[in-house]
C-alpha cells in the first residue's frame, strides 16, 4: 500500500516534521537552562518537561528520516515493510512521553507525597493503557478492529480526564494566587491537544489511505505534540516560577 502526494503535500508534511523536529530540540535546551530560574524543589518537574521533548526531538527525527526513506519521487510507501514509513515511532514517543506529561504536572505543585504517590499509580498505568491499546487500532487495516481499539483506548482517557479534573482540582485551592488558573488552562490545552489525536485516529478508519488522509493525520499529530509537549513544558516553567517567586525568589531571577 502507498499514496502518491504532489509536490505541494509532500513539502508540507516534510516541513512540519522538520518544524516539530526543531520545536523539540528548542524547547528542551530553553527547560535546561531555566533550572536556575526556579526553587530545587519545582527543577525536577523541568527535568521531567525537556525529558519528554528530548524523546519527542529524537523520535521526530526517526520520523523525518523515515519518510524521506519511504519516498520514491510523491509516492510513500505505507505497507509495514523494512523501508516503508514507520507510524510505530509516533507510538513509542507517546507510551514514554504521555505518562511524562502528567508526572510533571504533580511535580511542579509540591502536593504530599501520599496524594503526590496515589495520582501518580493512577494516572500512569492509565496513560500507558490509553497509547497501548490505540496501537493496534492504528496499524490495523480492518474498520471493527479500528473502531474496537479506538473505543478501548478512550475509557483509560475518559478515567485520566476524572482524574485531572476532580481528584487533583481538590488540592487546587492551597496552591499560590494565580497558580489554579494557570493549572486550569493547562489541564484544558491537554484536553484541546489530546482531542487531536482521536480525529486525525478517526481518518484511518473512515476509508481507505489517501493522499489527503494521510498528510492530514502527519500534520494533525504533528502540530498537536508541539503543543502537547512544548507549549505544555513552557507552562510547567510558567507554573514554576509563579510558586517559587510566591516562596520568596526574587522576580527578577
Amino acid at each position: 500500500m502507498s499514496v502518491t502526494l504532489d509536490s505541494n503535500q509532500w513539502n508540507l508534511v516534510y516541513n512540519v516534521f522538520s518544524f516539530g523536529l526543531i520545536s523539540m530540540i528548542a524547547c528542551t535546551i530553553y527547560t535546561l537552562v531555566s533550572q536556575s530560574r526556579v526553587l530545587p524543589k519545582y527543577r525536577n518537574a523541568l527535568v521531567m518537561s525537556s525529558m519528554v521533548t528530548f524523546i519527542a526531538g529524537y523520535h521526530y527525527w526517526r520520523i523525518f528520516d523515515s519518510f524521506s526513506e519511504s519516498s520514491e519521487g510523491m509516492m510513500v510507501n505505507l505497507t509495514g515493510e523494512p523501508g516503508s514509513f514507520n507510524e510505530a515511532y509516533r507510538y513509542v514517543d507517546w507510551l514514554l512521553t504521555v505518562p511524562l506529561l502528567l508526572v510533571e504536572v504533580i511535580a511542579v505543585l509540591a502536593l504530599a507525597k501520599e496524594l503526590s504517590r496515589s495520582l501518580i499509580t493512577r494516572l500512569v498505568p492509565a496513560s500507558a493503557a490509553m497509547i497501548a491499546l490505540g496501537y493496534p487500532g492504528e496499524i490495523s487495516s480492518d474498520q471493527n478492529t479500528q473502531v474496537l481499539y479506538g473505543v478501548l483506548s478512550t475509557i483509560p482517557f475518559i478515567y485520566i480526564l476524572y482524574v485531572l479534573f476532580v481528584e487533583l482540582g481538590k488540592s487546587l485551592d492551597r496552591q499560590p494566587a494565580g497558580v489554579a488558573e494557570t493549572v486550569g488552562r493547562l489541564r484544558l490545552l491537554l484536553i484541546a491537544t489530546w482531542g487531536v489525536y482521536p480525529i486525525a485516529y478517526i481518518f484511518n478508519i473512515v476509508g481507505d489511505a489517501s493522499a489527503s488522509s494521510f498528510v492530514t493525520v502527519q500534520v494533525g499529530y504533528t502540530i498537536a505534540d508541539i503543543l502537547a509537549k512544548c507549549v505544555f513544558g513552557l507552562t510547567i516553567l510558567k507554573i514554576a516560577r509563579m510558586k517559587s517567586h510566591a516562596e520568596g525568589m526574587p522576580a527578577d531571577h
